[in-house]
């Protein structure tokens, strides 16, 4: 990681905006990038999908958002015209991504949309990790801040807030539910408020890191587990839900959990050789933890095949799972309103608010989860 002087970005449709940074965060999936788990990085590439700022450079098209707007952008880039962007599928946009060629050769499926700053896979748009940024489909895309808001309070509705909350969605929590949520780094923290308030009784989050589950514990208010604290995390579950298990499972961790099992460190070892593509330890044990009849739902980000994935447990237990990229201009705009509302801690997270330039050490410390590092905010 580097920080560099590069051109600055140009209306290149006129369906695009130019917006000047005002505040930008590194988000967990950076790390995938980061420690090379994602593929088709370039040289030269500027990351970062979390961000939001002023709008500088209006294309004669656009009629959502005018110069000098305030706005949060989301981290999909959808047309907002397909098949898939009319059903709210923004995540799955047929337009955005002009090189869907590359994950439909390595996955075998049809391409996602494209990501903000998210490698060429995901179409080598240039991220907000930056002074300026150009935003395509801007009618789509960026939505308005009201004034007297302050950037912290709403930046994360770019991505990590929506996501949590599209987690609980997809785990369809029913009034009195117990929901175990796995990961307690920024997209967990946001997938605990939701679950409450979208009806969980109780909400169980699983970690390691102190900081981590004080926040789950202090701020979200969730019983916590430290797993390297427990020889049998899937038991204890059990133990904690009158032996039937969780309701609902989440899966906020994705492609590099962590576990202390035989099957963790076998993972761990396959995927450092390019045996295996993620460590599948946290989806595993949803799967195993569910109780019968239960939701899984998966928004930690994976990238290709894994082995030893439990079908028969899912298959006998009639699970039922949910997955992929948040869809977040879909839930922009309720979401904002609840922000505003107070419902939801926005600022608690971050631990660390550091200029642009101070990025490179910045990653390292969040990658390494050093000085009790939760969440990052850089300002240009």
């Amino acid at each position: 990681m580097s920080v560099e002087t590069v051109p600055d970005p140009e209306i290149v449709q006129q369906s695009d905006v130019v917006v000047k940074v005002s505040a930008t965060a590194i988000c967990g999936s950076d790390l995938h990038l980061y420690n090379h788990y994602v593929t088709t990085m370039q040289k030269g590439d500027v990351l970062g999908h979390e961000f939001m700022g002023e709008v500088v450079e209006v294309g004669r098209d656009v009629k959502r958002v005018k110069k000098g707007d305030r706005v949060v952008v989301p981290f999909p880039i959808a047309c907002g015209r397909c098949y898939f962007c009319k059903a709210g599928i923004f995540g799955a946009c047929d337009n955005s991504n002009p090189n869907g060629e590359i994950p439909e050769g390595l996955y075998g499926a049809q391409a996602p949309s494209a990501i903000f700053g998210y490698s060429h896979m995901y179409g080598g748009y240039s991220g907000g990790q930056a002074e300026y940024v150009r935003v395509p489909y801007a009618d789509v895309g960026p939505i308005k801040v009201p004034d007297g808001v302050s950037d912290e309070q709403v930046l994360f509705l770019s991505d990590i807030l929506p996501t949590g909350w599209q987690a609980a969605k997809r785990g369809e929590i029913k009034a009195g539910d117990t929901v175990a949520v796995w990961g307690c780094g920024p997209v967990g923290y946001f997938s605990i408020q939701s679950a409450y308030l979208q009806g969980a009784d109780r909400v169980i989050a699983i970690d390691r890191f102190p900081e981590r589950l004080a926040l789950a514990r202090d701020v979200c208010k969730a019983e916590v587990i430290n797993y390297e604290e427990t020889d049998d995390l899937v038991e204890l579950l059990k133990q904690m839900t009158g032996g039937r298990g969780p309701d609902v499972c989440i899966d906020a961790v994705g492609l590099e959990a962590h576990g202390h099992d035989f099957l963790s460190r076998s993972d761990r070892v396959k995927q450092t050789l390019r045996l295996e593509m993620d460590r599948p330890t946290a989806v595993r044990q949803t799967i195993q933890a569910a109780a019968k009849g239960g939701r899984v739902s998966i928004i930690g980000v994976y990238g290709g095949m894994i082995d030893k994935f439990p079908l028969g447990a899912f298959f006998a237990k009639g699970l039922r799972m949910a997955a992929g990229q948040c869809d977040v201009q879909q839930f922009m705009p309720d979401l904002l309103q609840r922000v505003l509302n107070g419902d939801f801690d926005t600022t608690s997270l971050i631990s660390h608010r550091l200029g642009l330039d101070d990025a490179p050490d910045a990653y390292r410390m969040f990658c390494n989860k050093e000085d009790g590092c939760t969440k990052v905010v850089l300002r240009p």
